[in-house]
């Protein structure tokens, strides 16, 4: 078995963002993602801000070099995870018994949408092949196929720690030998039927959304993918550059408390960021910064931070929510948090929280609002808990 499992590269396409250097300019610059809707059609465009990928899917087809009948979730995917891949300089992935771990929630559901929209009217119109990228392993095989890799491919849907859920299962995938390198993380595209979901739930905010404030009424929903390329001690050894840090612990608790809402005591949220310390051999005290979960909800935001309070004890240590910035992107927010997260060891970075101005009432914790690198943090944590009290968190440390 593996005693180390090392992040080589990541990357990153989002709201804010086409690449990882544009997202950090983002968060330099205070330009969160939110804004009209532009991409995706929908009744209520008027109503809610989102954080949409600024390109069509023609422009994104091009860069991803898939067709354009392609889901706009697999071309998403497939930017980020080939971004993460060159930006280790391994070269060519078939050299490698390589792995390929990604999390969605709504699969290639825009074009399944796309279908029903002419067929619904005139069953005589639409086309079938619109429906075929539906399900979630669709997009992973998908993108897969087109990156070269065979060795292991899986899928992971557990809501909105899919991108984490995927990150521990690559790297229990080379520690027990079974890859060499494996590229995890998650991928998701914005669609009518979450819209829907999510304003059904009354969790929508008007507003750009505010984590972790006292003012908070909601989240903004996004888009994206988000990848690191996670490698053995052997392949760690080959890399051109120095990887950026190591997965040195995570842990998957889940409370069940609801179908969709967090329980009002953290009781998941704790046991995951417990689990992931202890298998980092850690204490509380070392962590140095938390990419919170921090959707902006009124449920969330009080078990989370009851959670790091109860864990923390009085010792807590800089945290944001990058959601913030690239509202809520599902099952790729695990992944597009991990490549912020392992480059803020490697870099030093603080991310700011957008709109924070009140801090709440039920606890004294006032999250970072300014962009600063060149820290020392050898330990980062990234959390992300899903509906259903699937609940994730995952330390990342340095070497």
């Amino acid at each position: 078995m593996s005693e180390q499992v090392w992040v080589a590269g990541g990357g990153v396409i989002c709201g804010i963002g086409l690449q990882l250097e544009a997202c950090l300019d983002a968060f330099r610059s205070m330009q969160p993602g939110m804004g009209p809707m532009q991409y995706l059609s929908s009744n209520h465009r008027a109503t809610f801000p989102v954080a949409e990928v600024k390109a069509g899917n023609a422009a994104l087809a091009q860069q991803a070099g898939l067709p354009v009948t392609t889901s706009r979730t697999a071309l998403l995917s497939m930017i980020a995870a080939k971004a993460a891949w060159e930006s280790t300089g391994l070269g060519d992935i078939s050299q490698y018994r390589a792995g390929f771990v990604s999390g969605n929630t709504v699969g290639g559901m825009d074009k399944t949408e796309d279908f029903f929209r002419a067929y619904l009217p005139d069953h005589h119109k639409g086309h079938l092949r619109e429906v075929v990228q539906h399900e979630c392993g669709t997009v992973t095989e998908l993108v897969a196929d087109a990156l070269g890799v065979k060795h292991q491919v899986t899928t992971i849907s557990t809501a909105c720690s899919s991108g984490a859920n995927a990150l521990m299962y690559g790297s229990r995938l080379i520690r027990n030998n079974l890859a060499d390198v494996v590229i995890a993380g998650g991928a998701d595209s914005l669609t009518r039927f979450t819209l829907n979901g999510f304003n059904t739930l009354m969790i929508l905010d008007t507003q750009p959304c505010r984590p972790f404030d006292d003012t908070r009424t909601g989240l903004n929903l996004g888009e994206g993918a988000g990848y690191v390329v996670l490698v053995s001690d052997k392949v760690a050894g080959q890399l051109p550059q120095a990887p950026w840090c190591r997965l040195s612990g995570y842990a998957n608790a889940n409370d069940a408390y609801h179908q969709t809402a967090s329980s009002p005591d953290g009781t998941g949220n704790y046991l995951a960021m417990k689990g992931a310390l202890e298998m980092s051999g850690l204490r509380p005290a070392d962590i140095a910064y938390i990419n919170l979960h921090g959707t902006g909800t009124q449920n969330n935001d009080v078990s989370e931070g009851i959670a790091i309070q109860r864990l923390f004890n009085g010792n807590i240590p800089a945290l944001s929510s990058t959601k913030s910035f690239t509202g809520h992107t599902l099952g790729a927010s695990g992944g597009i948090e991990a490549v912020f997260s392992a480059l803020a060891v490697k870099e030093g970075i603080i991310y700011p929280n957008a709109h924070f101005t009140t801090p709440m009432k039920e606890f004294s914790i006032t999250p970072a609002t300014t962009f600063s690198s060149g820290n020392k943090l050898p330990h980062v944590m990234s959390n992300s808990f899903g509906f259903g009290g699937n609940c994730s968190s995952v330390v990342f440390s340095s070497f």
